[in-house]
């Protein structure tokens, strides 16, 4: 089920705009023909062409900026008054986190407190943080970063001056087709006739489409209460080998597979929940709630 138009009207901003999810985000945001969209990213290039897409969709504005600088942050919220922030900005990159942690320390931590304190001092009324399945239990940077975020956020959930902030998160598996996933990887390989590279023929991941990803976003945006986490019921995971034997016979062409071995930080399989201290709870719409559990 679609979400419904509760963003018509609304003042919202999305960080990280011209990424594949805040990217896909804003397209469906700007359907709802909202007060005012602002799309917040560091990327020129990036932000020029999601401005362009849509300036004649709804009424749009831009900020070229770093979430890393609270006082730019501070400037925009204050100009612009959002009342509804989608937080998608992030270093995500497994691989490359590992060789530089505090890089992804300084935006995905750093970064997001800077969010929130700004969020905190305007008119936000509800806040999605876009997290990750390698949150839990993490054994690679990025997901230590991930879930120190979700900590961040279930923790700002209080009265502010009076008034209520809603700070929630939404858990992602393995976006197909967004910007670095192996999906694109291996198409390039296709296209250039080259083998197609698997890290392990175990390897197995939690999968959902740009468009389940940004659905789930909006379901929980309308309808989700602050302190909560939230992913979507993506079934049993899928082998990436078989992924990519798909792929492979569906070019036509006679492409081998080579594997590579696991990367620093990889698993071989995720989790979308934390089964010793997290429980899920069937929320709407194929989401579910993820509470901790009662230990008393």
């Amino acid at each position: 089920m679609r979400s419904k138009h509760f963003l018509r009207n609304k003042v919202v901003t999305v960080t990280g705009a011209s990424g594949s999810i805040g990217s896909a985000l804003c397209r469906r945001i700007a359907k709802q023909k909202p007060k005012l969209l602002v799309l917040l990213d560091q990327d020129e290039s990036g932000i020029f062409d999601i401005y362009e897409e849509l300036k004649e969709t709804c009424r749009v504005d831009y900020v070229i900026a770093s979430i890393r600088e609270l006082d730019v942050l501070f400037e925009v919220f204050k100009k612009y008054k959002p009342e509804y922030v989608f937080h998608c900005a992030a270093l995500k990159h497994v691989s490359l986190m590992e060789r530089w942690p505090d890089e992804a320390r300084k935006t995905n931590i750093d970064g997001l407190n800077n969010v929130i304190d700004a969020a905190k001092l305007g008119d936000v009324k509800k806040f999605v943080f876009i997290s990750t399945d390698k949150a839990v239990n993490p054994s690679c940077v990025m997901g230590e970063t991930k879930k120190e975020g979700e900590k961040i956020c279930m923790e700002a959930n209080e009265d502010v001056f009076g008034r209520k902030v809603e700070f929630m998160v939404v858990r992602f598996g393995n976006v197909l087709a967004s910007a670095g996933s192996v999906v694109e990887i291996w198409r390039k390989q296709i296209e250039e006739n080259k083998p197609i590279t698997i890290t392990d023929k175990r390897m197995k991941r939690y999968t959902m489409g740009i468009y389940d990803a940004v659905e789930l976003i909006l379901q929980v945006a309308q309808y989700g209460d602050g302190g909560c986490k939230y992913a979507l019921d993506m079934g049993d995971q899928l082998p990436i080998l078989e992924l990519a034997k798909t792929m492979v016979k569906l070019s036509g062409k006679d492409i081998k597979i080579r594997y590579i071995g696991c990367k620093s930080g990889e698993k071989l399989s995720e989790e979308l929940y934390d089964k010793n201290s997290e429980k899920l709870i069937w929320f709407r719409n194929g989401i579910f709630q993820i509470c901790q559990k009662d230990n008393t």
